[in-house]
């Protein structure tokens, strides 16, 4: 019996004994969902496998005590196959214990299932448009870039698993001031000459000139403008193409690159999307004009103040951009936005949902604005290439893009984080991805003996599992789709992370408890194939709960 199985009986419970009320003559206004009927795993093992507080939360509409409709349910439970016991506590919990065939049976409803174990339909008919990183195309990822590339990409993982059609998009800001001193840091590397003010410092400036040189022999006999646009376009072209083998390296794949230049060219009606999104946004009420410039109202929504899209001078300000590129995501048919953004892009918070309800959305249902803290590497060194930057691609050759990923996806987006690389280097227990990965190497070492004796999966007699340590490994591979589930809606991938180490914690304690392999002379029997079923189902949901992180879940170690 799986916990929505056990739900859906709760709450077919909880009607059916409304409606004994309504029969009686009692008023019942009583407004619940299936959903409304979650289970909990009690902190105790002796207090049963689940726990659910229902009583309580119907007790007012059904007019009566929880403890007397908590009493009614239970015997209701006791009632259904596949539950030994349902009992009362406190004021009105149920702890629910099922028996040992009902538990055990979910062994082969994993290993049938797969990798689908786990997925859901919790978010299903949501179009989401996911962007992180979108870092300017003007240098090598850092070690910030780094932390949203793992945290973003997990989130896409885990809102997927829950049934939303999720784009992972990266804006690339390959236009403004920021692109004409890199192209002219470039060309000025390539004549020899000292960076310009405003520049981009680093060693990579001179491999992209000397690159840039190797596809244009004749640039530095262009006449300057032309060769400023040559080495701008070409040093972009090189600097993106980095920039997308570093994340494809990471494991980290975007569905959409998006260019602020398309944004800003020019239709055969003389109108760029950012000239169009002024309009946009004032037929919707929000936009007027002050001392020759046009602002948006953004105050109506909770921002600061009022914000400028174009200045008196004509020029567009990087509001007019954020603008255009909303309303770019919405044409696309994205209904809901979800930014991910730097430590530093905190007051941009008001400002993207200012913009939402501009735009003529929910600022509150359609966008979502998630800040990530800052990270530190103990010992990191500072780029030799960028000269005051942490590469990802030299972490990554450091660390290992598992134990980076894993580490990084580890931890909620809001806090601060100090990575310890002498820990996340030790083939030990104390490196949570290493524990996480020998449980499942652990998990094929047993297949891999168990095929070796002749022992198969062709018996399956889930009522055999009674130990302790069996029981909570169960337990534990009941939660998988609630986790999965609850990362997605709370956007918060390191609940995976924290289940699959408790989760290799119980199986390494029944690996040592409990023998899959017969011993010796023993004759295989019923309850070898049965432990071999719980020892593959615990390692897909190994298995599926790494590949939420982009981490890979190797056989051997």
């Amino acid at each position: 019996m799986t916990p929505a199985d056990l739900s859906r009986a709760l709450y077919d419970l909880v009607l059916a004994l409304a409606e004994r009320r309504r029969a009686a003559g009692d008023e019942v206004e009583l407004e619940l969902s299936a959903a409304d009927v979650t289970l909990e795993r009690p902190k105790l093992r002796e207090h049963g496998d689940w726990a659910s507080s229902i009583a309580m939360r119907v007790a007012k509409p059904l007019g009566t005590n929880p403890r007397q409709i908590a009493t009614e349910l239970a015997a209701g439970l006791a009632e259904i196959d596949g539950v030994a016991s349902a009992e009362v506590a406190g004021p009105g919990f149920i702890n629910i214990r099922l028996d040992a065939a009902a538990a055990g049976a979910l062994a082969k409803t994993i290993v049938d299932a797969g990798a689908e174990y786990g997925r859901g339909d919790s978010l299903a008919g949501s179009v989401i448009n996911l962007e992180f990183v979108s870092a300017n195309p003007t240098g090598p990822l850092h070690i910030g870039h780094t932390r949203w590339a793992a945290l973003g990409d997990s989130i896409g993982r885990v809102l997927r698993a829950a049934g939303a059609e999720v784009a992972n998009e990266y804006y690339i800001n390959d236009a403004g001031t920021q692109m004409e001193n890199f192209g002219a840091s470039v060309l000025a590397a390539a004549k020899g000459e000292p960076t310009p003010e405003g520049g981009y410092p680093g060693s990579y400036i001179g491999d992209l000139a000397a690159q840039v040189l190797e596809r244009e022999p004749k640039l530095l006999e262009l006449d300057e403008p032309v060769a400023l646009h040559t080495a701008t376009e070409i040093a972009y072209e090189l600097q993106l193409a980095e920039i997308r083998a570093s994340l494809d390296r990471f494991n980290v794949h975007f569905d959409v690159w998006t260019s602020e230049r398309r944004l800003q060219l020019k239709g055969e009606d003389g109108l760029s999307d950012v000239d169009t999104a002024v309009e946009r946004l004032r037929a919707q009420g929000h936009v007027f004009d002050e001392d020759g410039a046009i602002w948006v109202r953004t105050t109506d929504f909770g921002d600061d103040k009022d914000r400028v899209i174009r200045r008196g001078s004509g020029a567009y300000t990087y509001f007019a951009a954020d603008a255009a590129y909303y309303l770019d995501k919405r044409d696309r048919g994205f209904q809901h936005k979800i930014y991910l953004l730097g430590a530093d892009h905190h007051g941009y918070v008001h400002r993207l949902k200012a913009l939402a309800g501009a735009a003529g959305d929910d600022p509150e249902r359609d966008i979502e604005v998630l800040i990530g803290q800052l990270v530190s590497i103990n010992g990191a060194k500072l780029s030799k290439r960028a000269g005051n930057i942490i590469e990802l691609d030299d972490l990554q050759a450091w660390l290992g893009t598992d134990a980076l990923r894993y580490t990084l996806a580890r931890y909620p987006a809001d806090s601060p984080l100090t990575i310890d690389p002498e820990i996340l280097t030790r083939r030990t227990n104390d490196n949570p991805v290493f524990y996480v990965q020998y449980a499942h190497a652990r998990t094929c070492a047993v297949d891999r003996n168990a095929a070796s004796v002749g022992l198969d999966r062709s018996a399956f007699a889930p009522e055999l599992l009674t130990h302790e340590t069996e029981s909570a490994l169960l337990g534990a591979l009941q939660e998988f789709p609630r986790i999965v589930a609850q990362s997605a809606e709370l956007r918060e991938p390191h609940r995976v992370a924290r289940y699959i180490e408790e989760l290799a914690g119980l199986y390494h304690r029944w690996y040592d408890n409990c023998r899959v392999l017969p011993l010796g002379e023993e004759p295989i029997g019923p309850l070898h194939h049965t432990r071999l079923w719980l020892n593959d189902a615990t390692g897909q949901v190994l298995r599926n709960g790494l590949g939420l992180l982009g981490v890979s879940a190797p056989e051997r170690m």
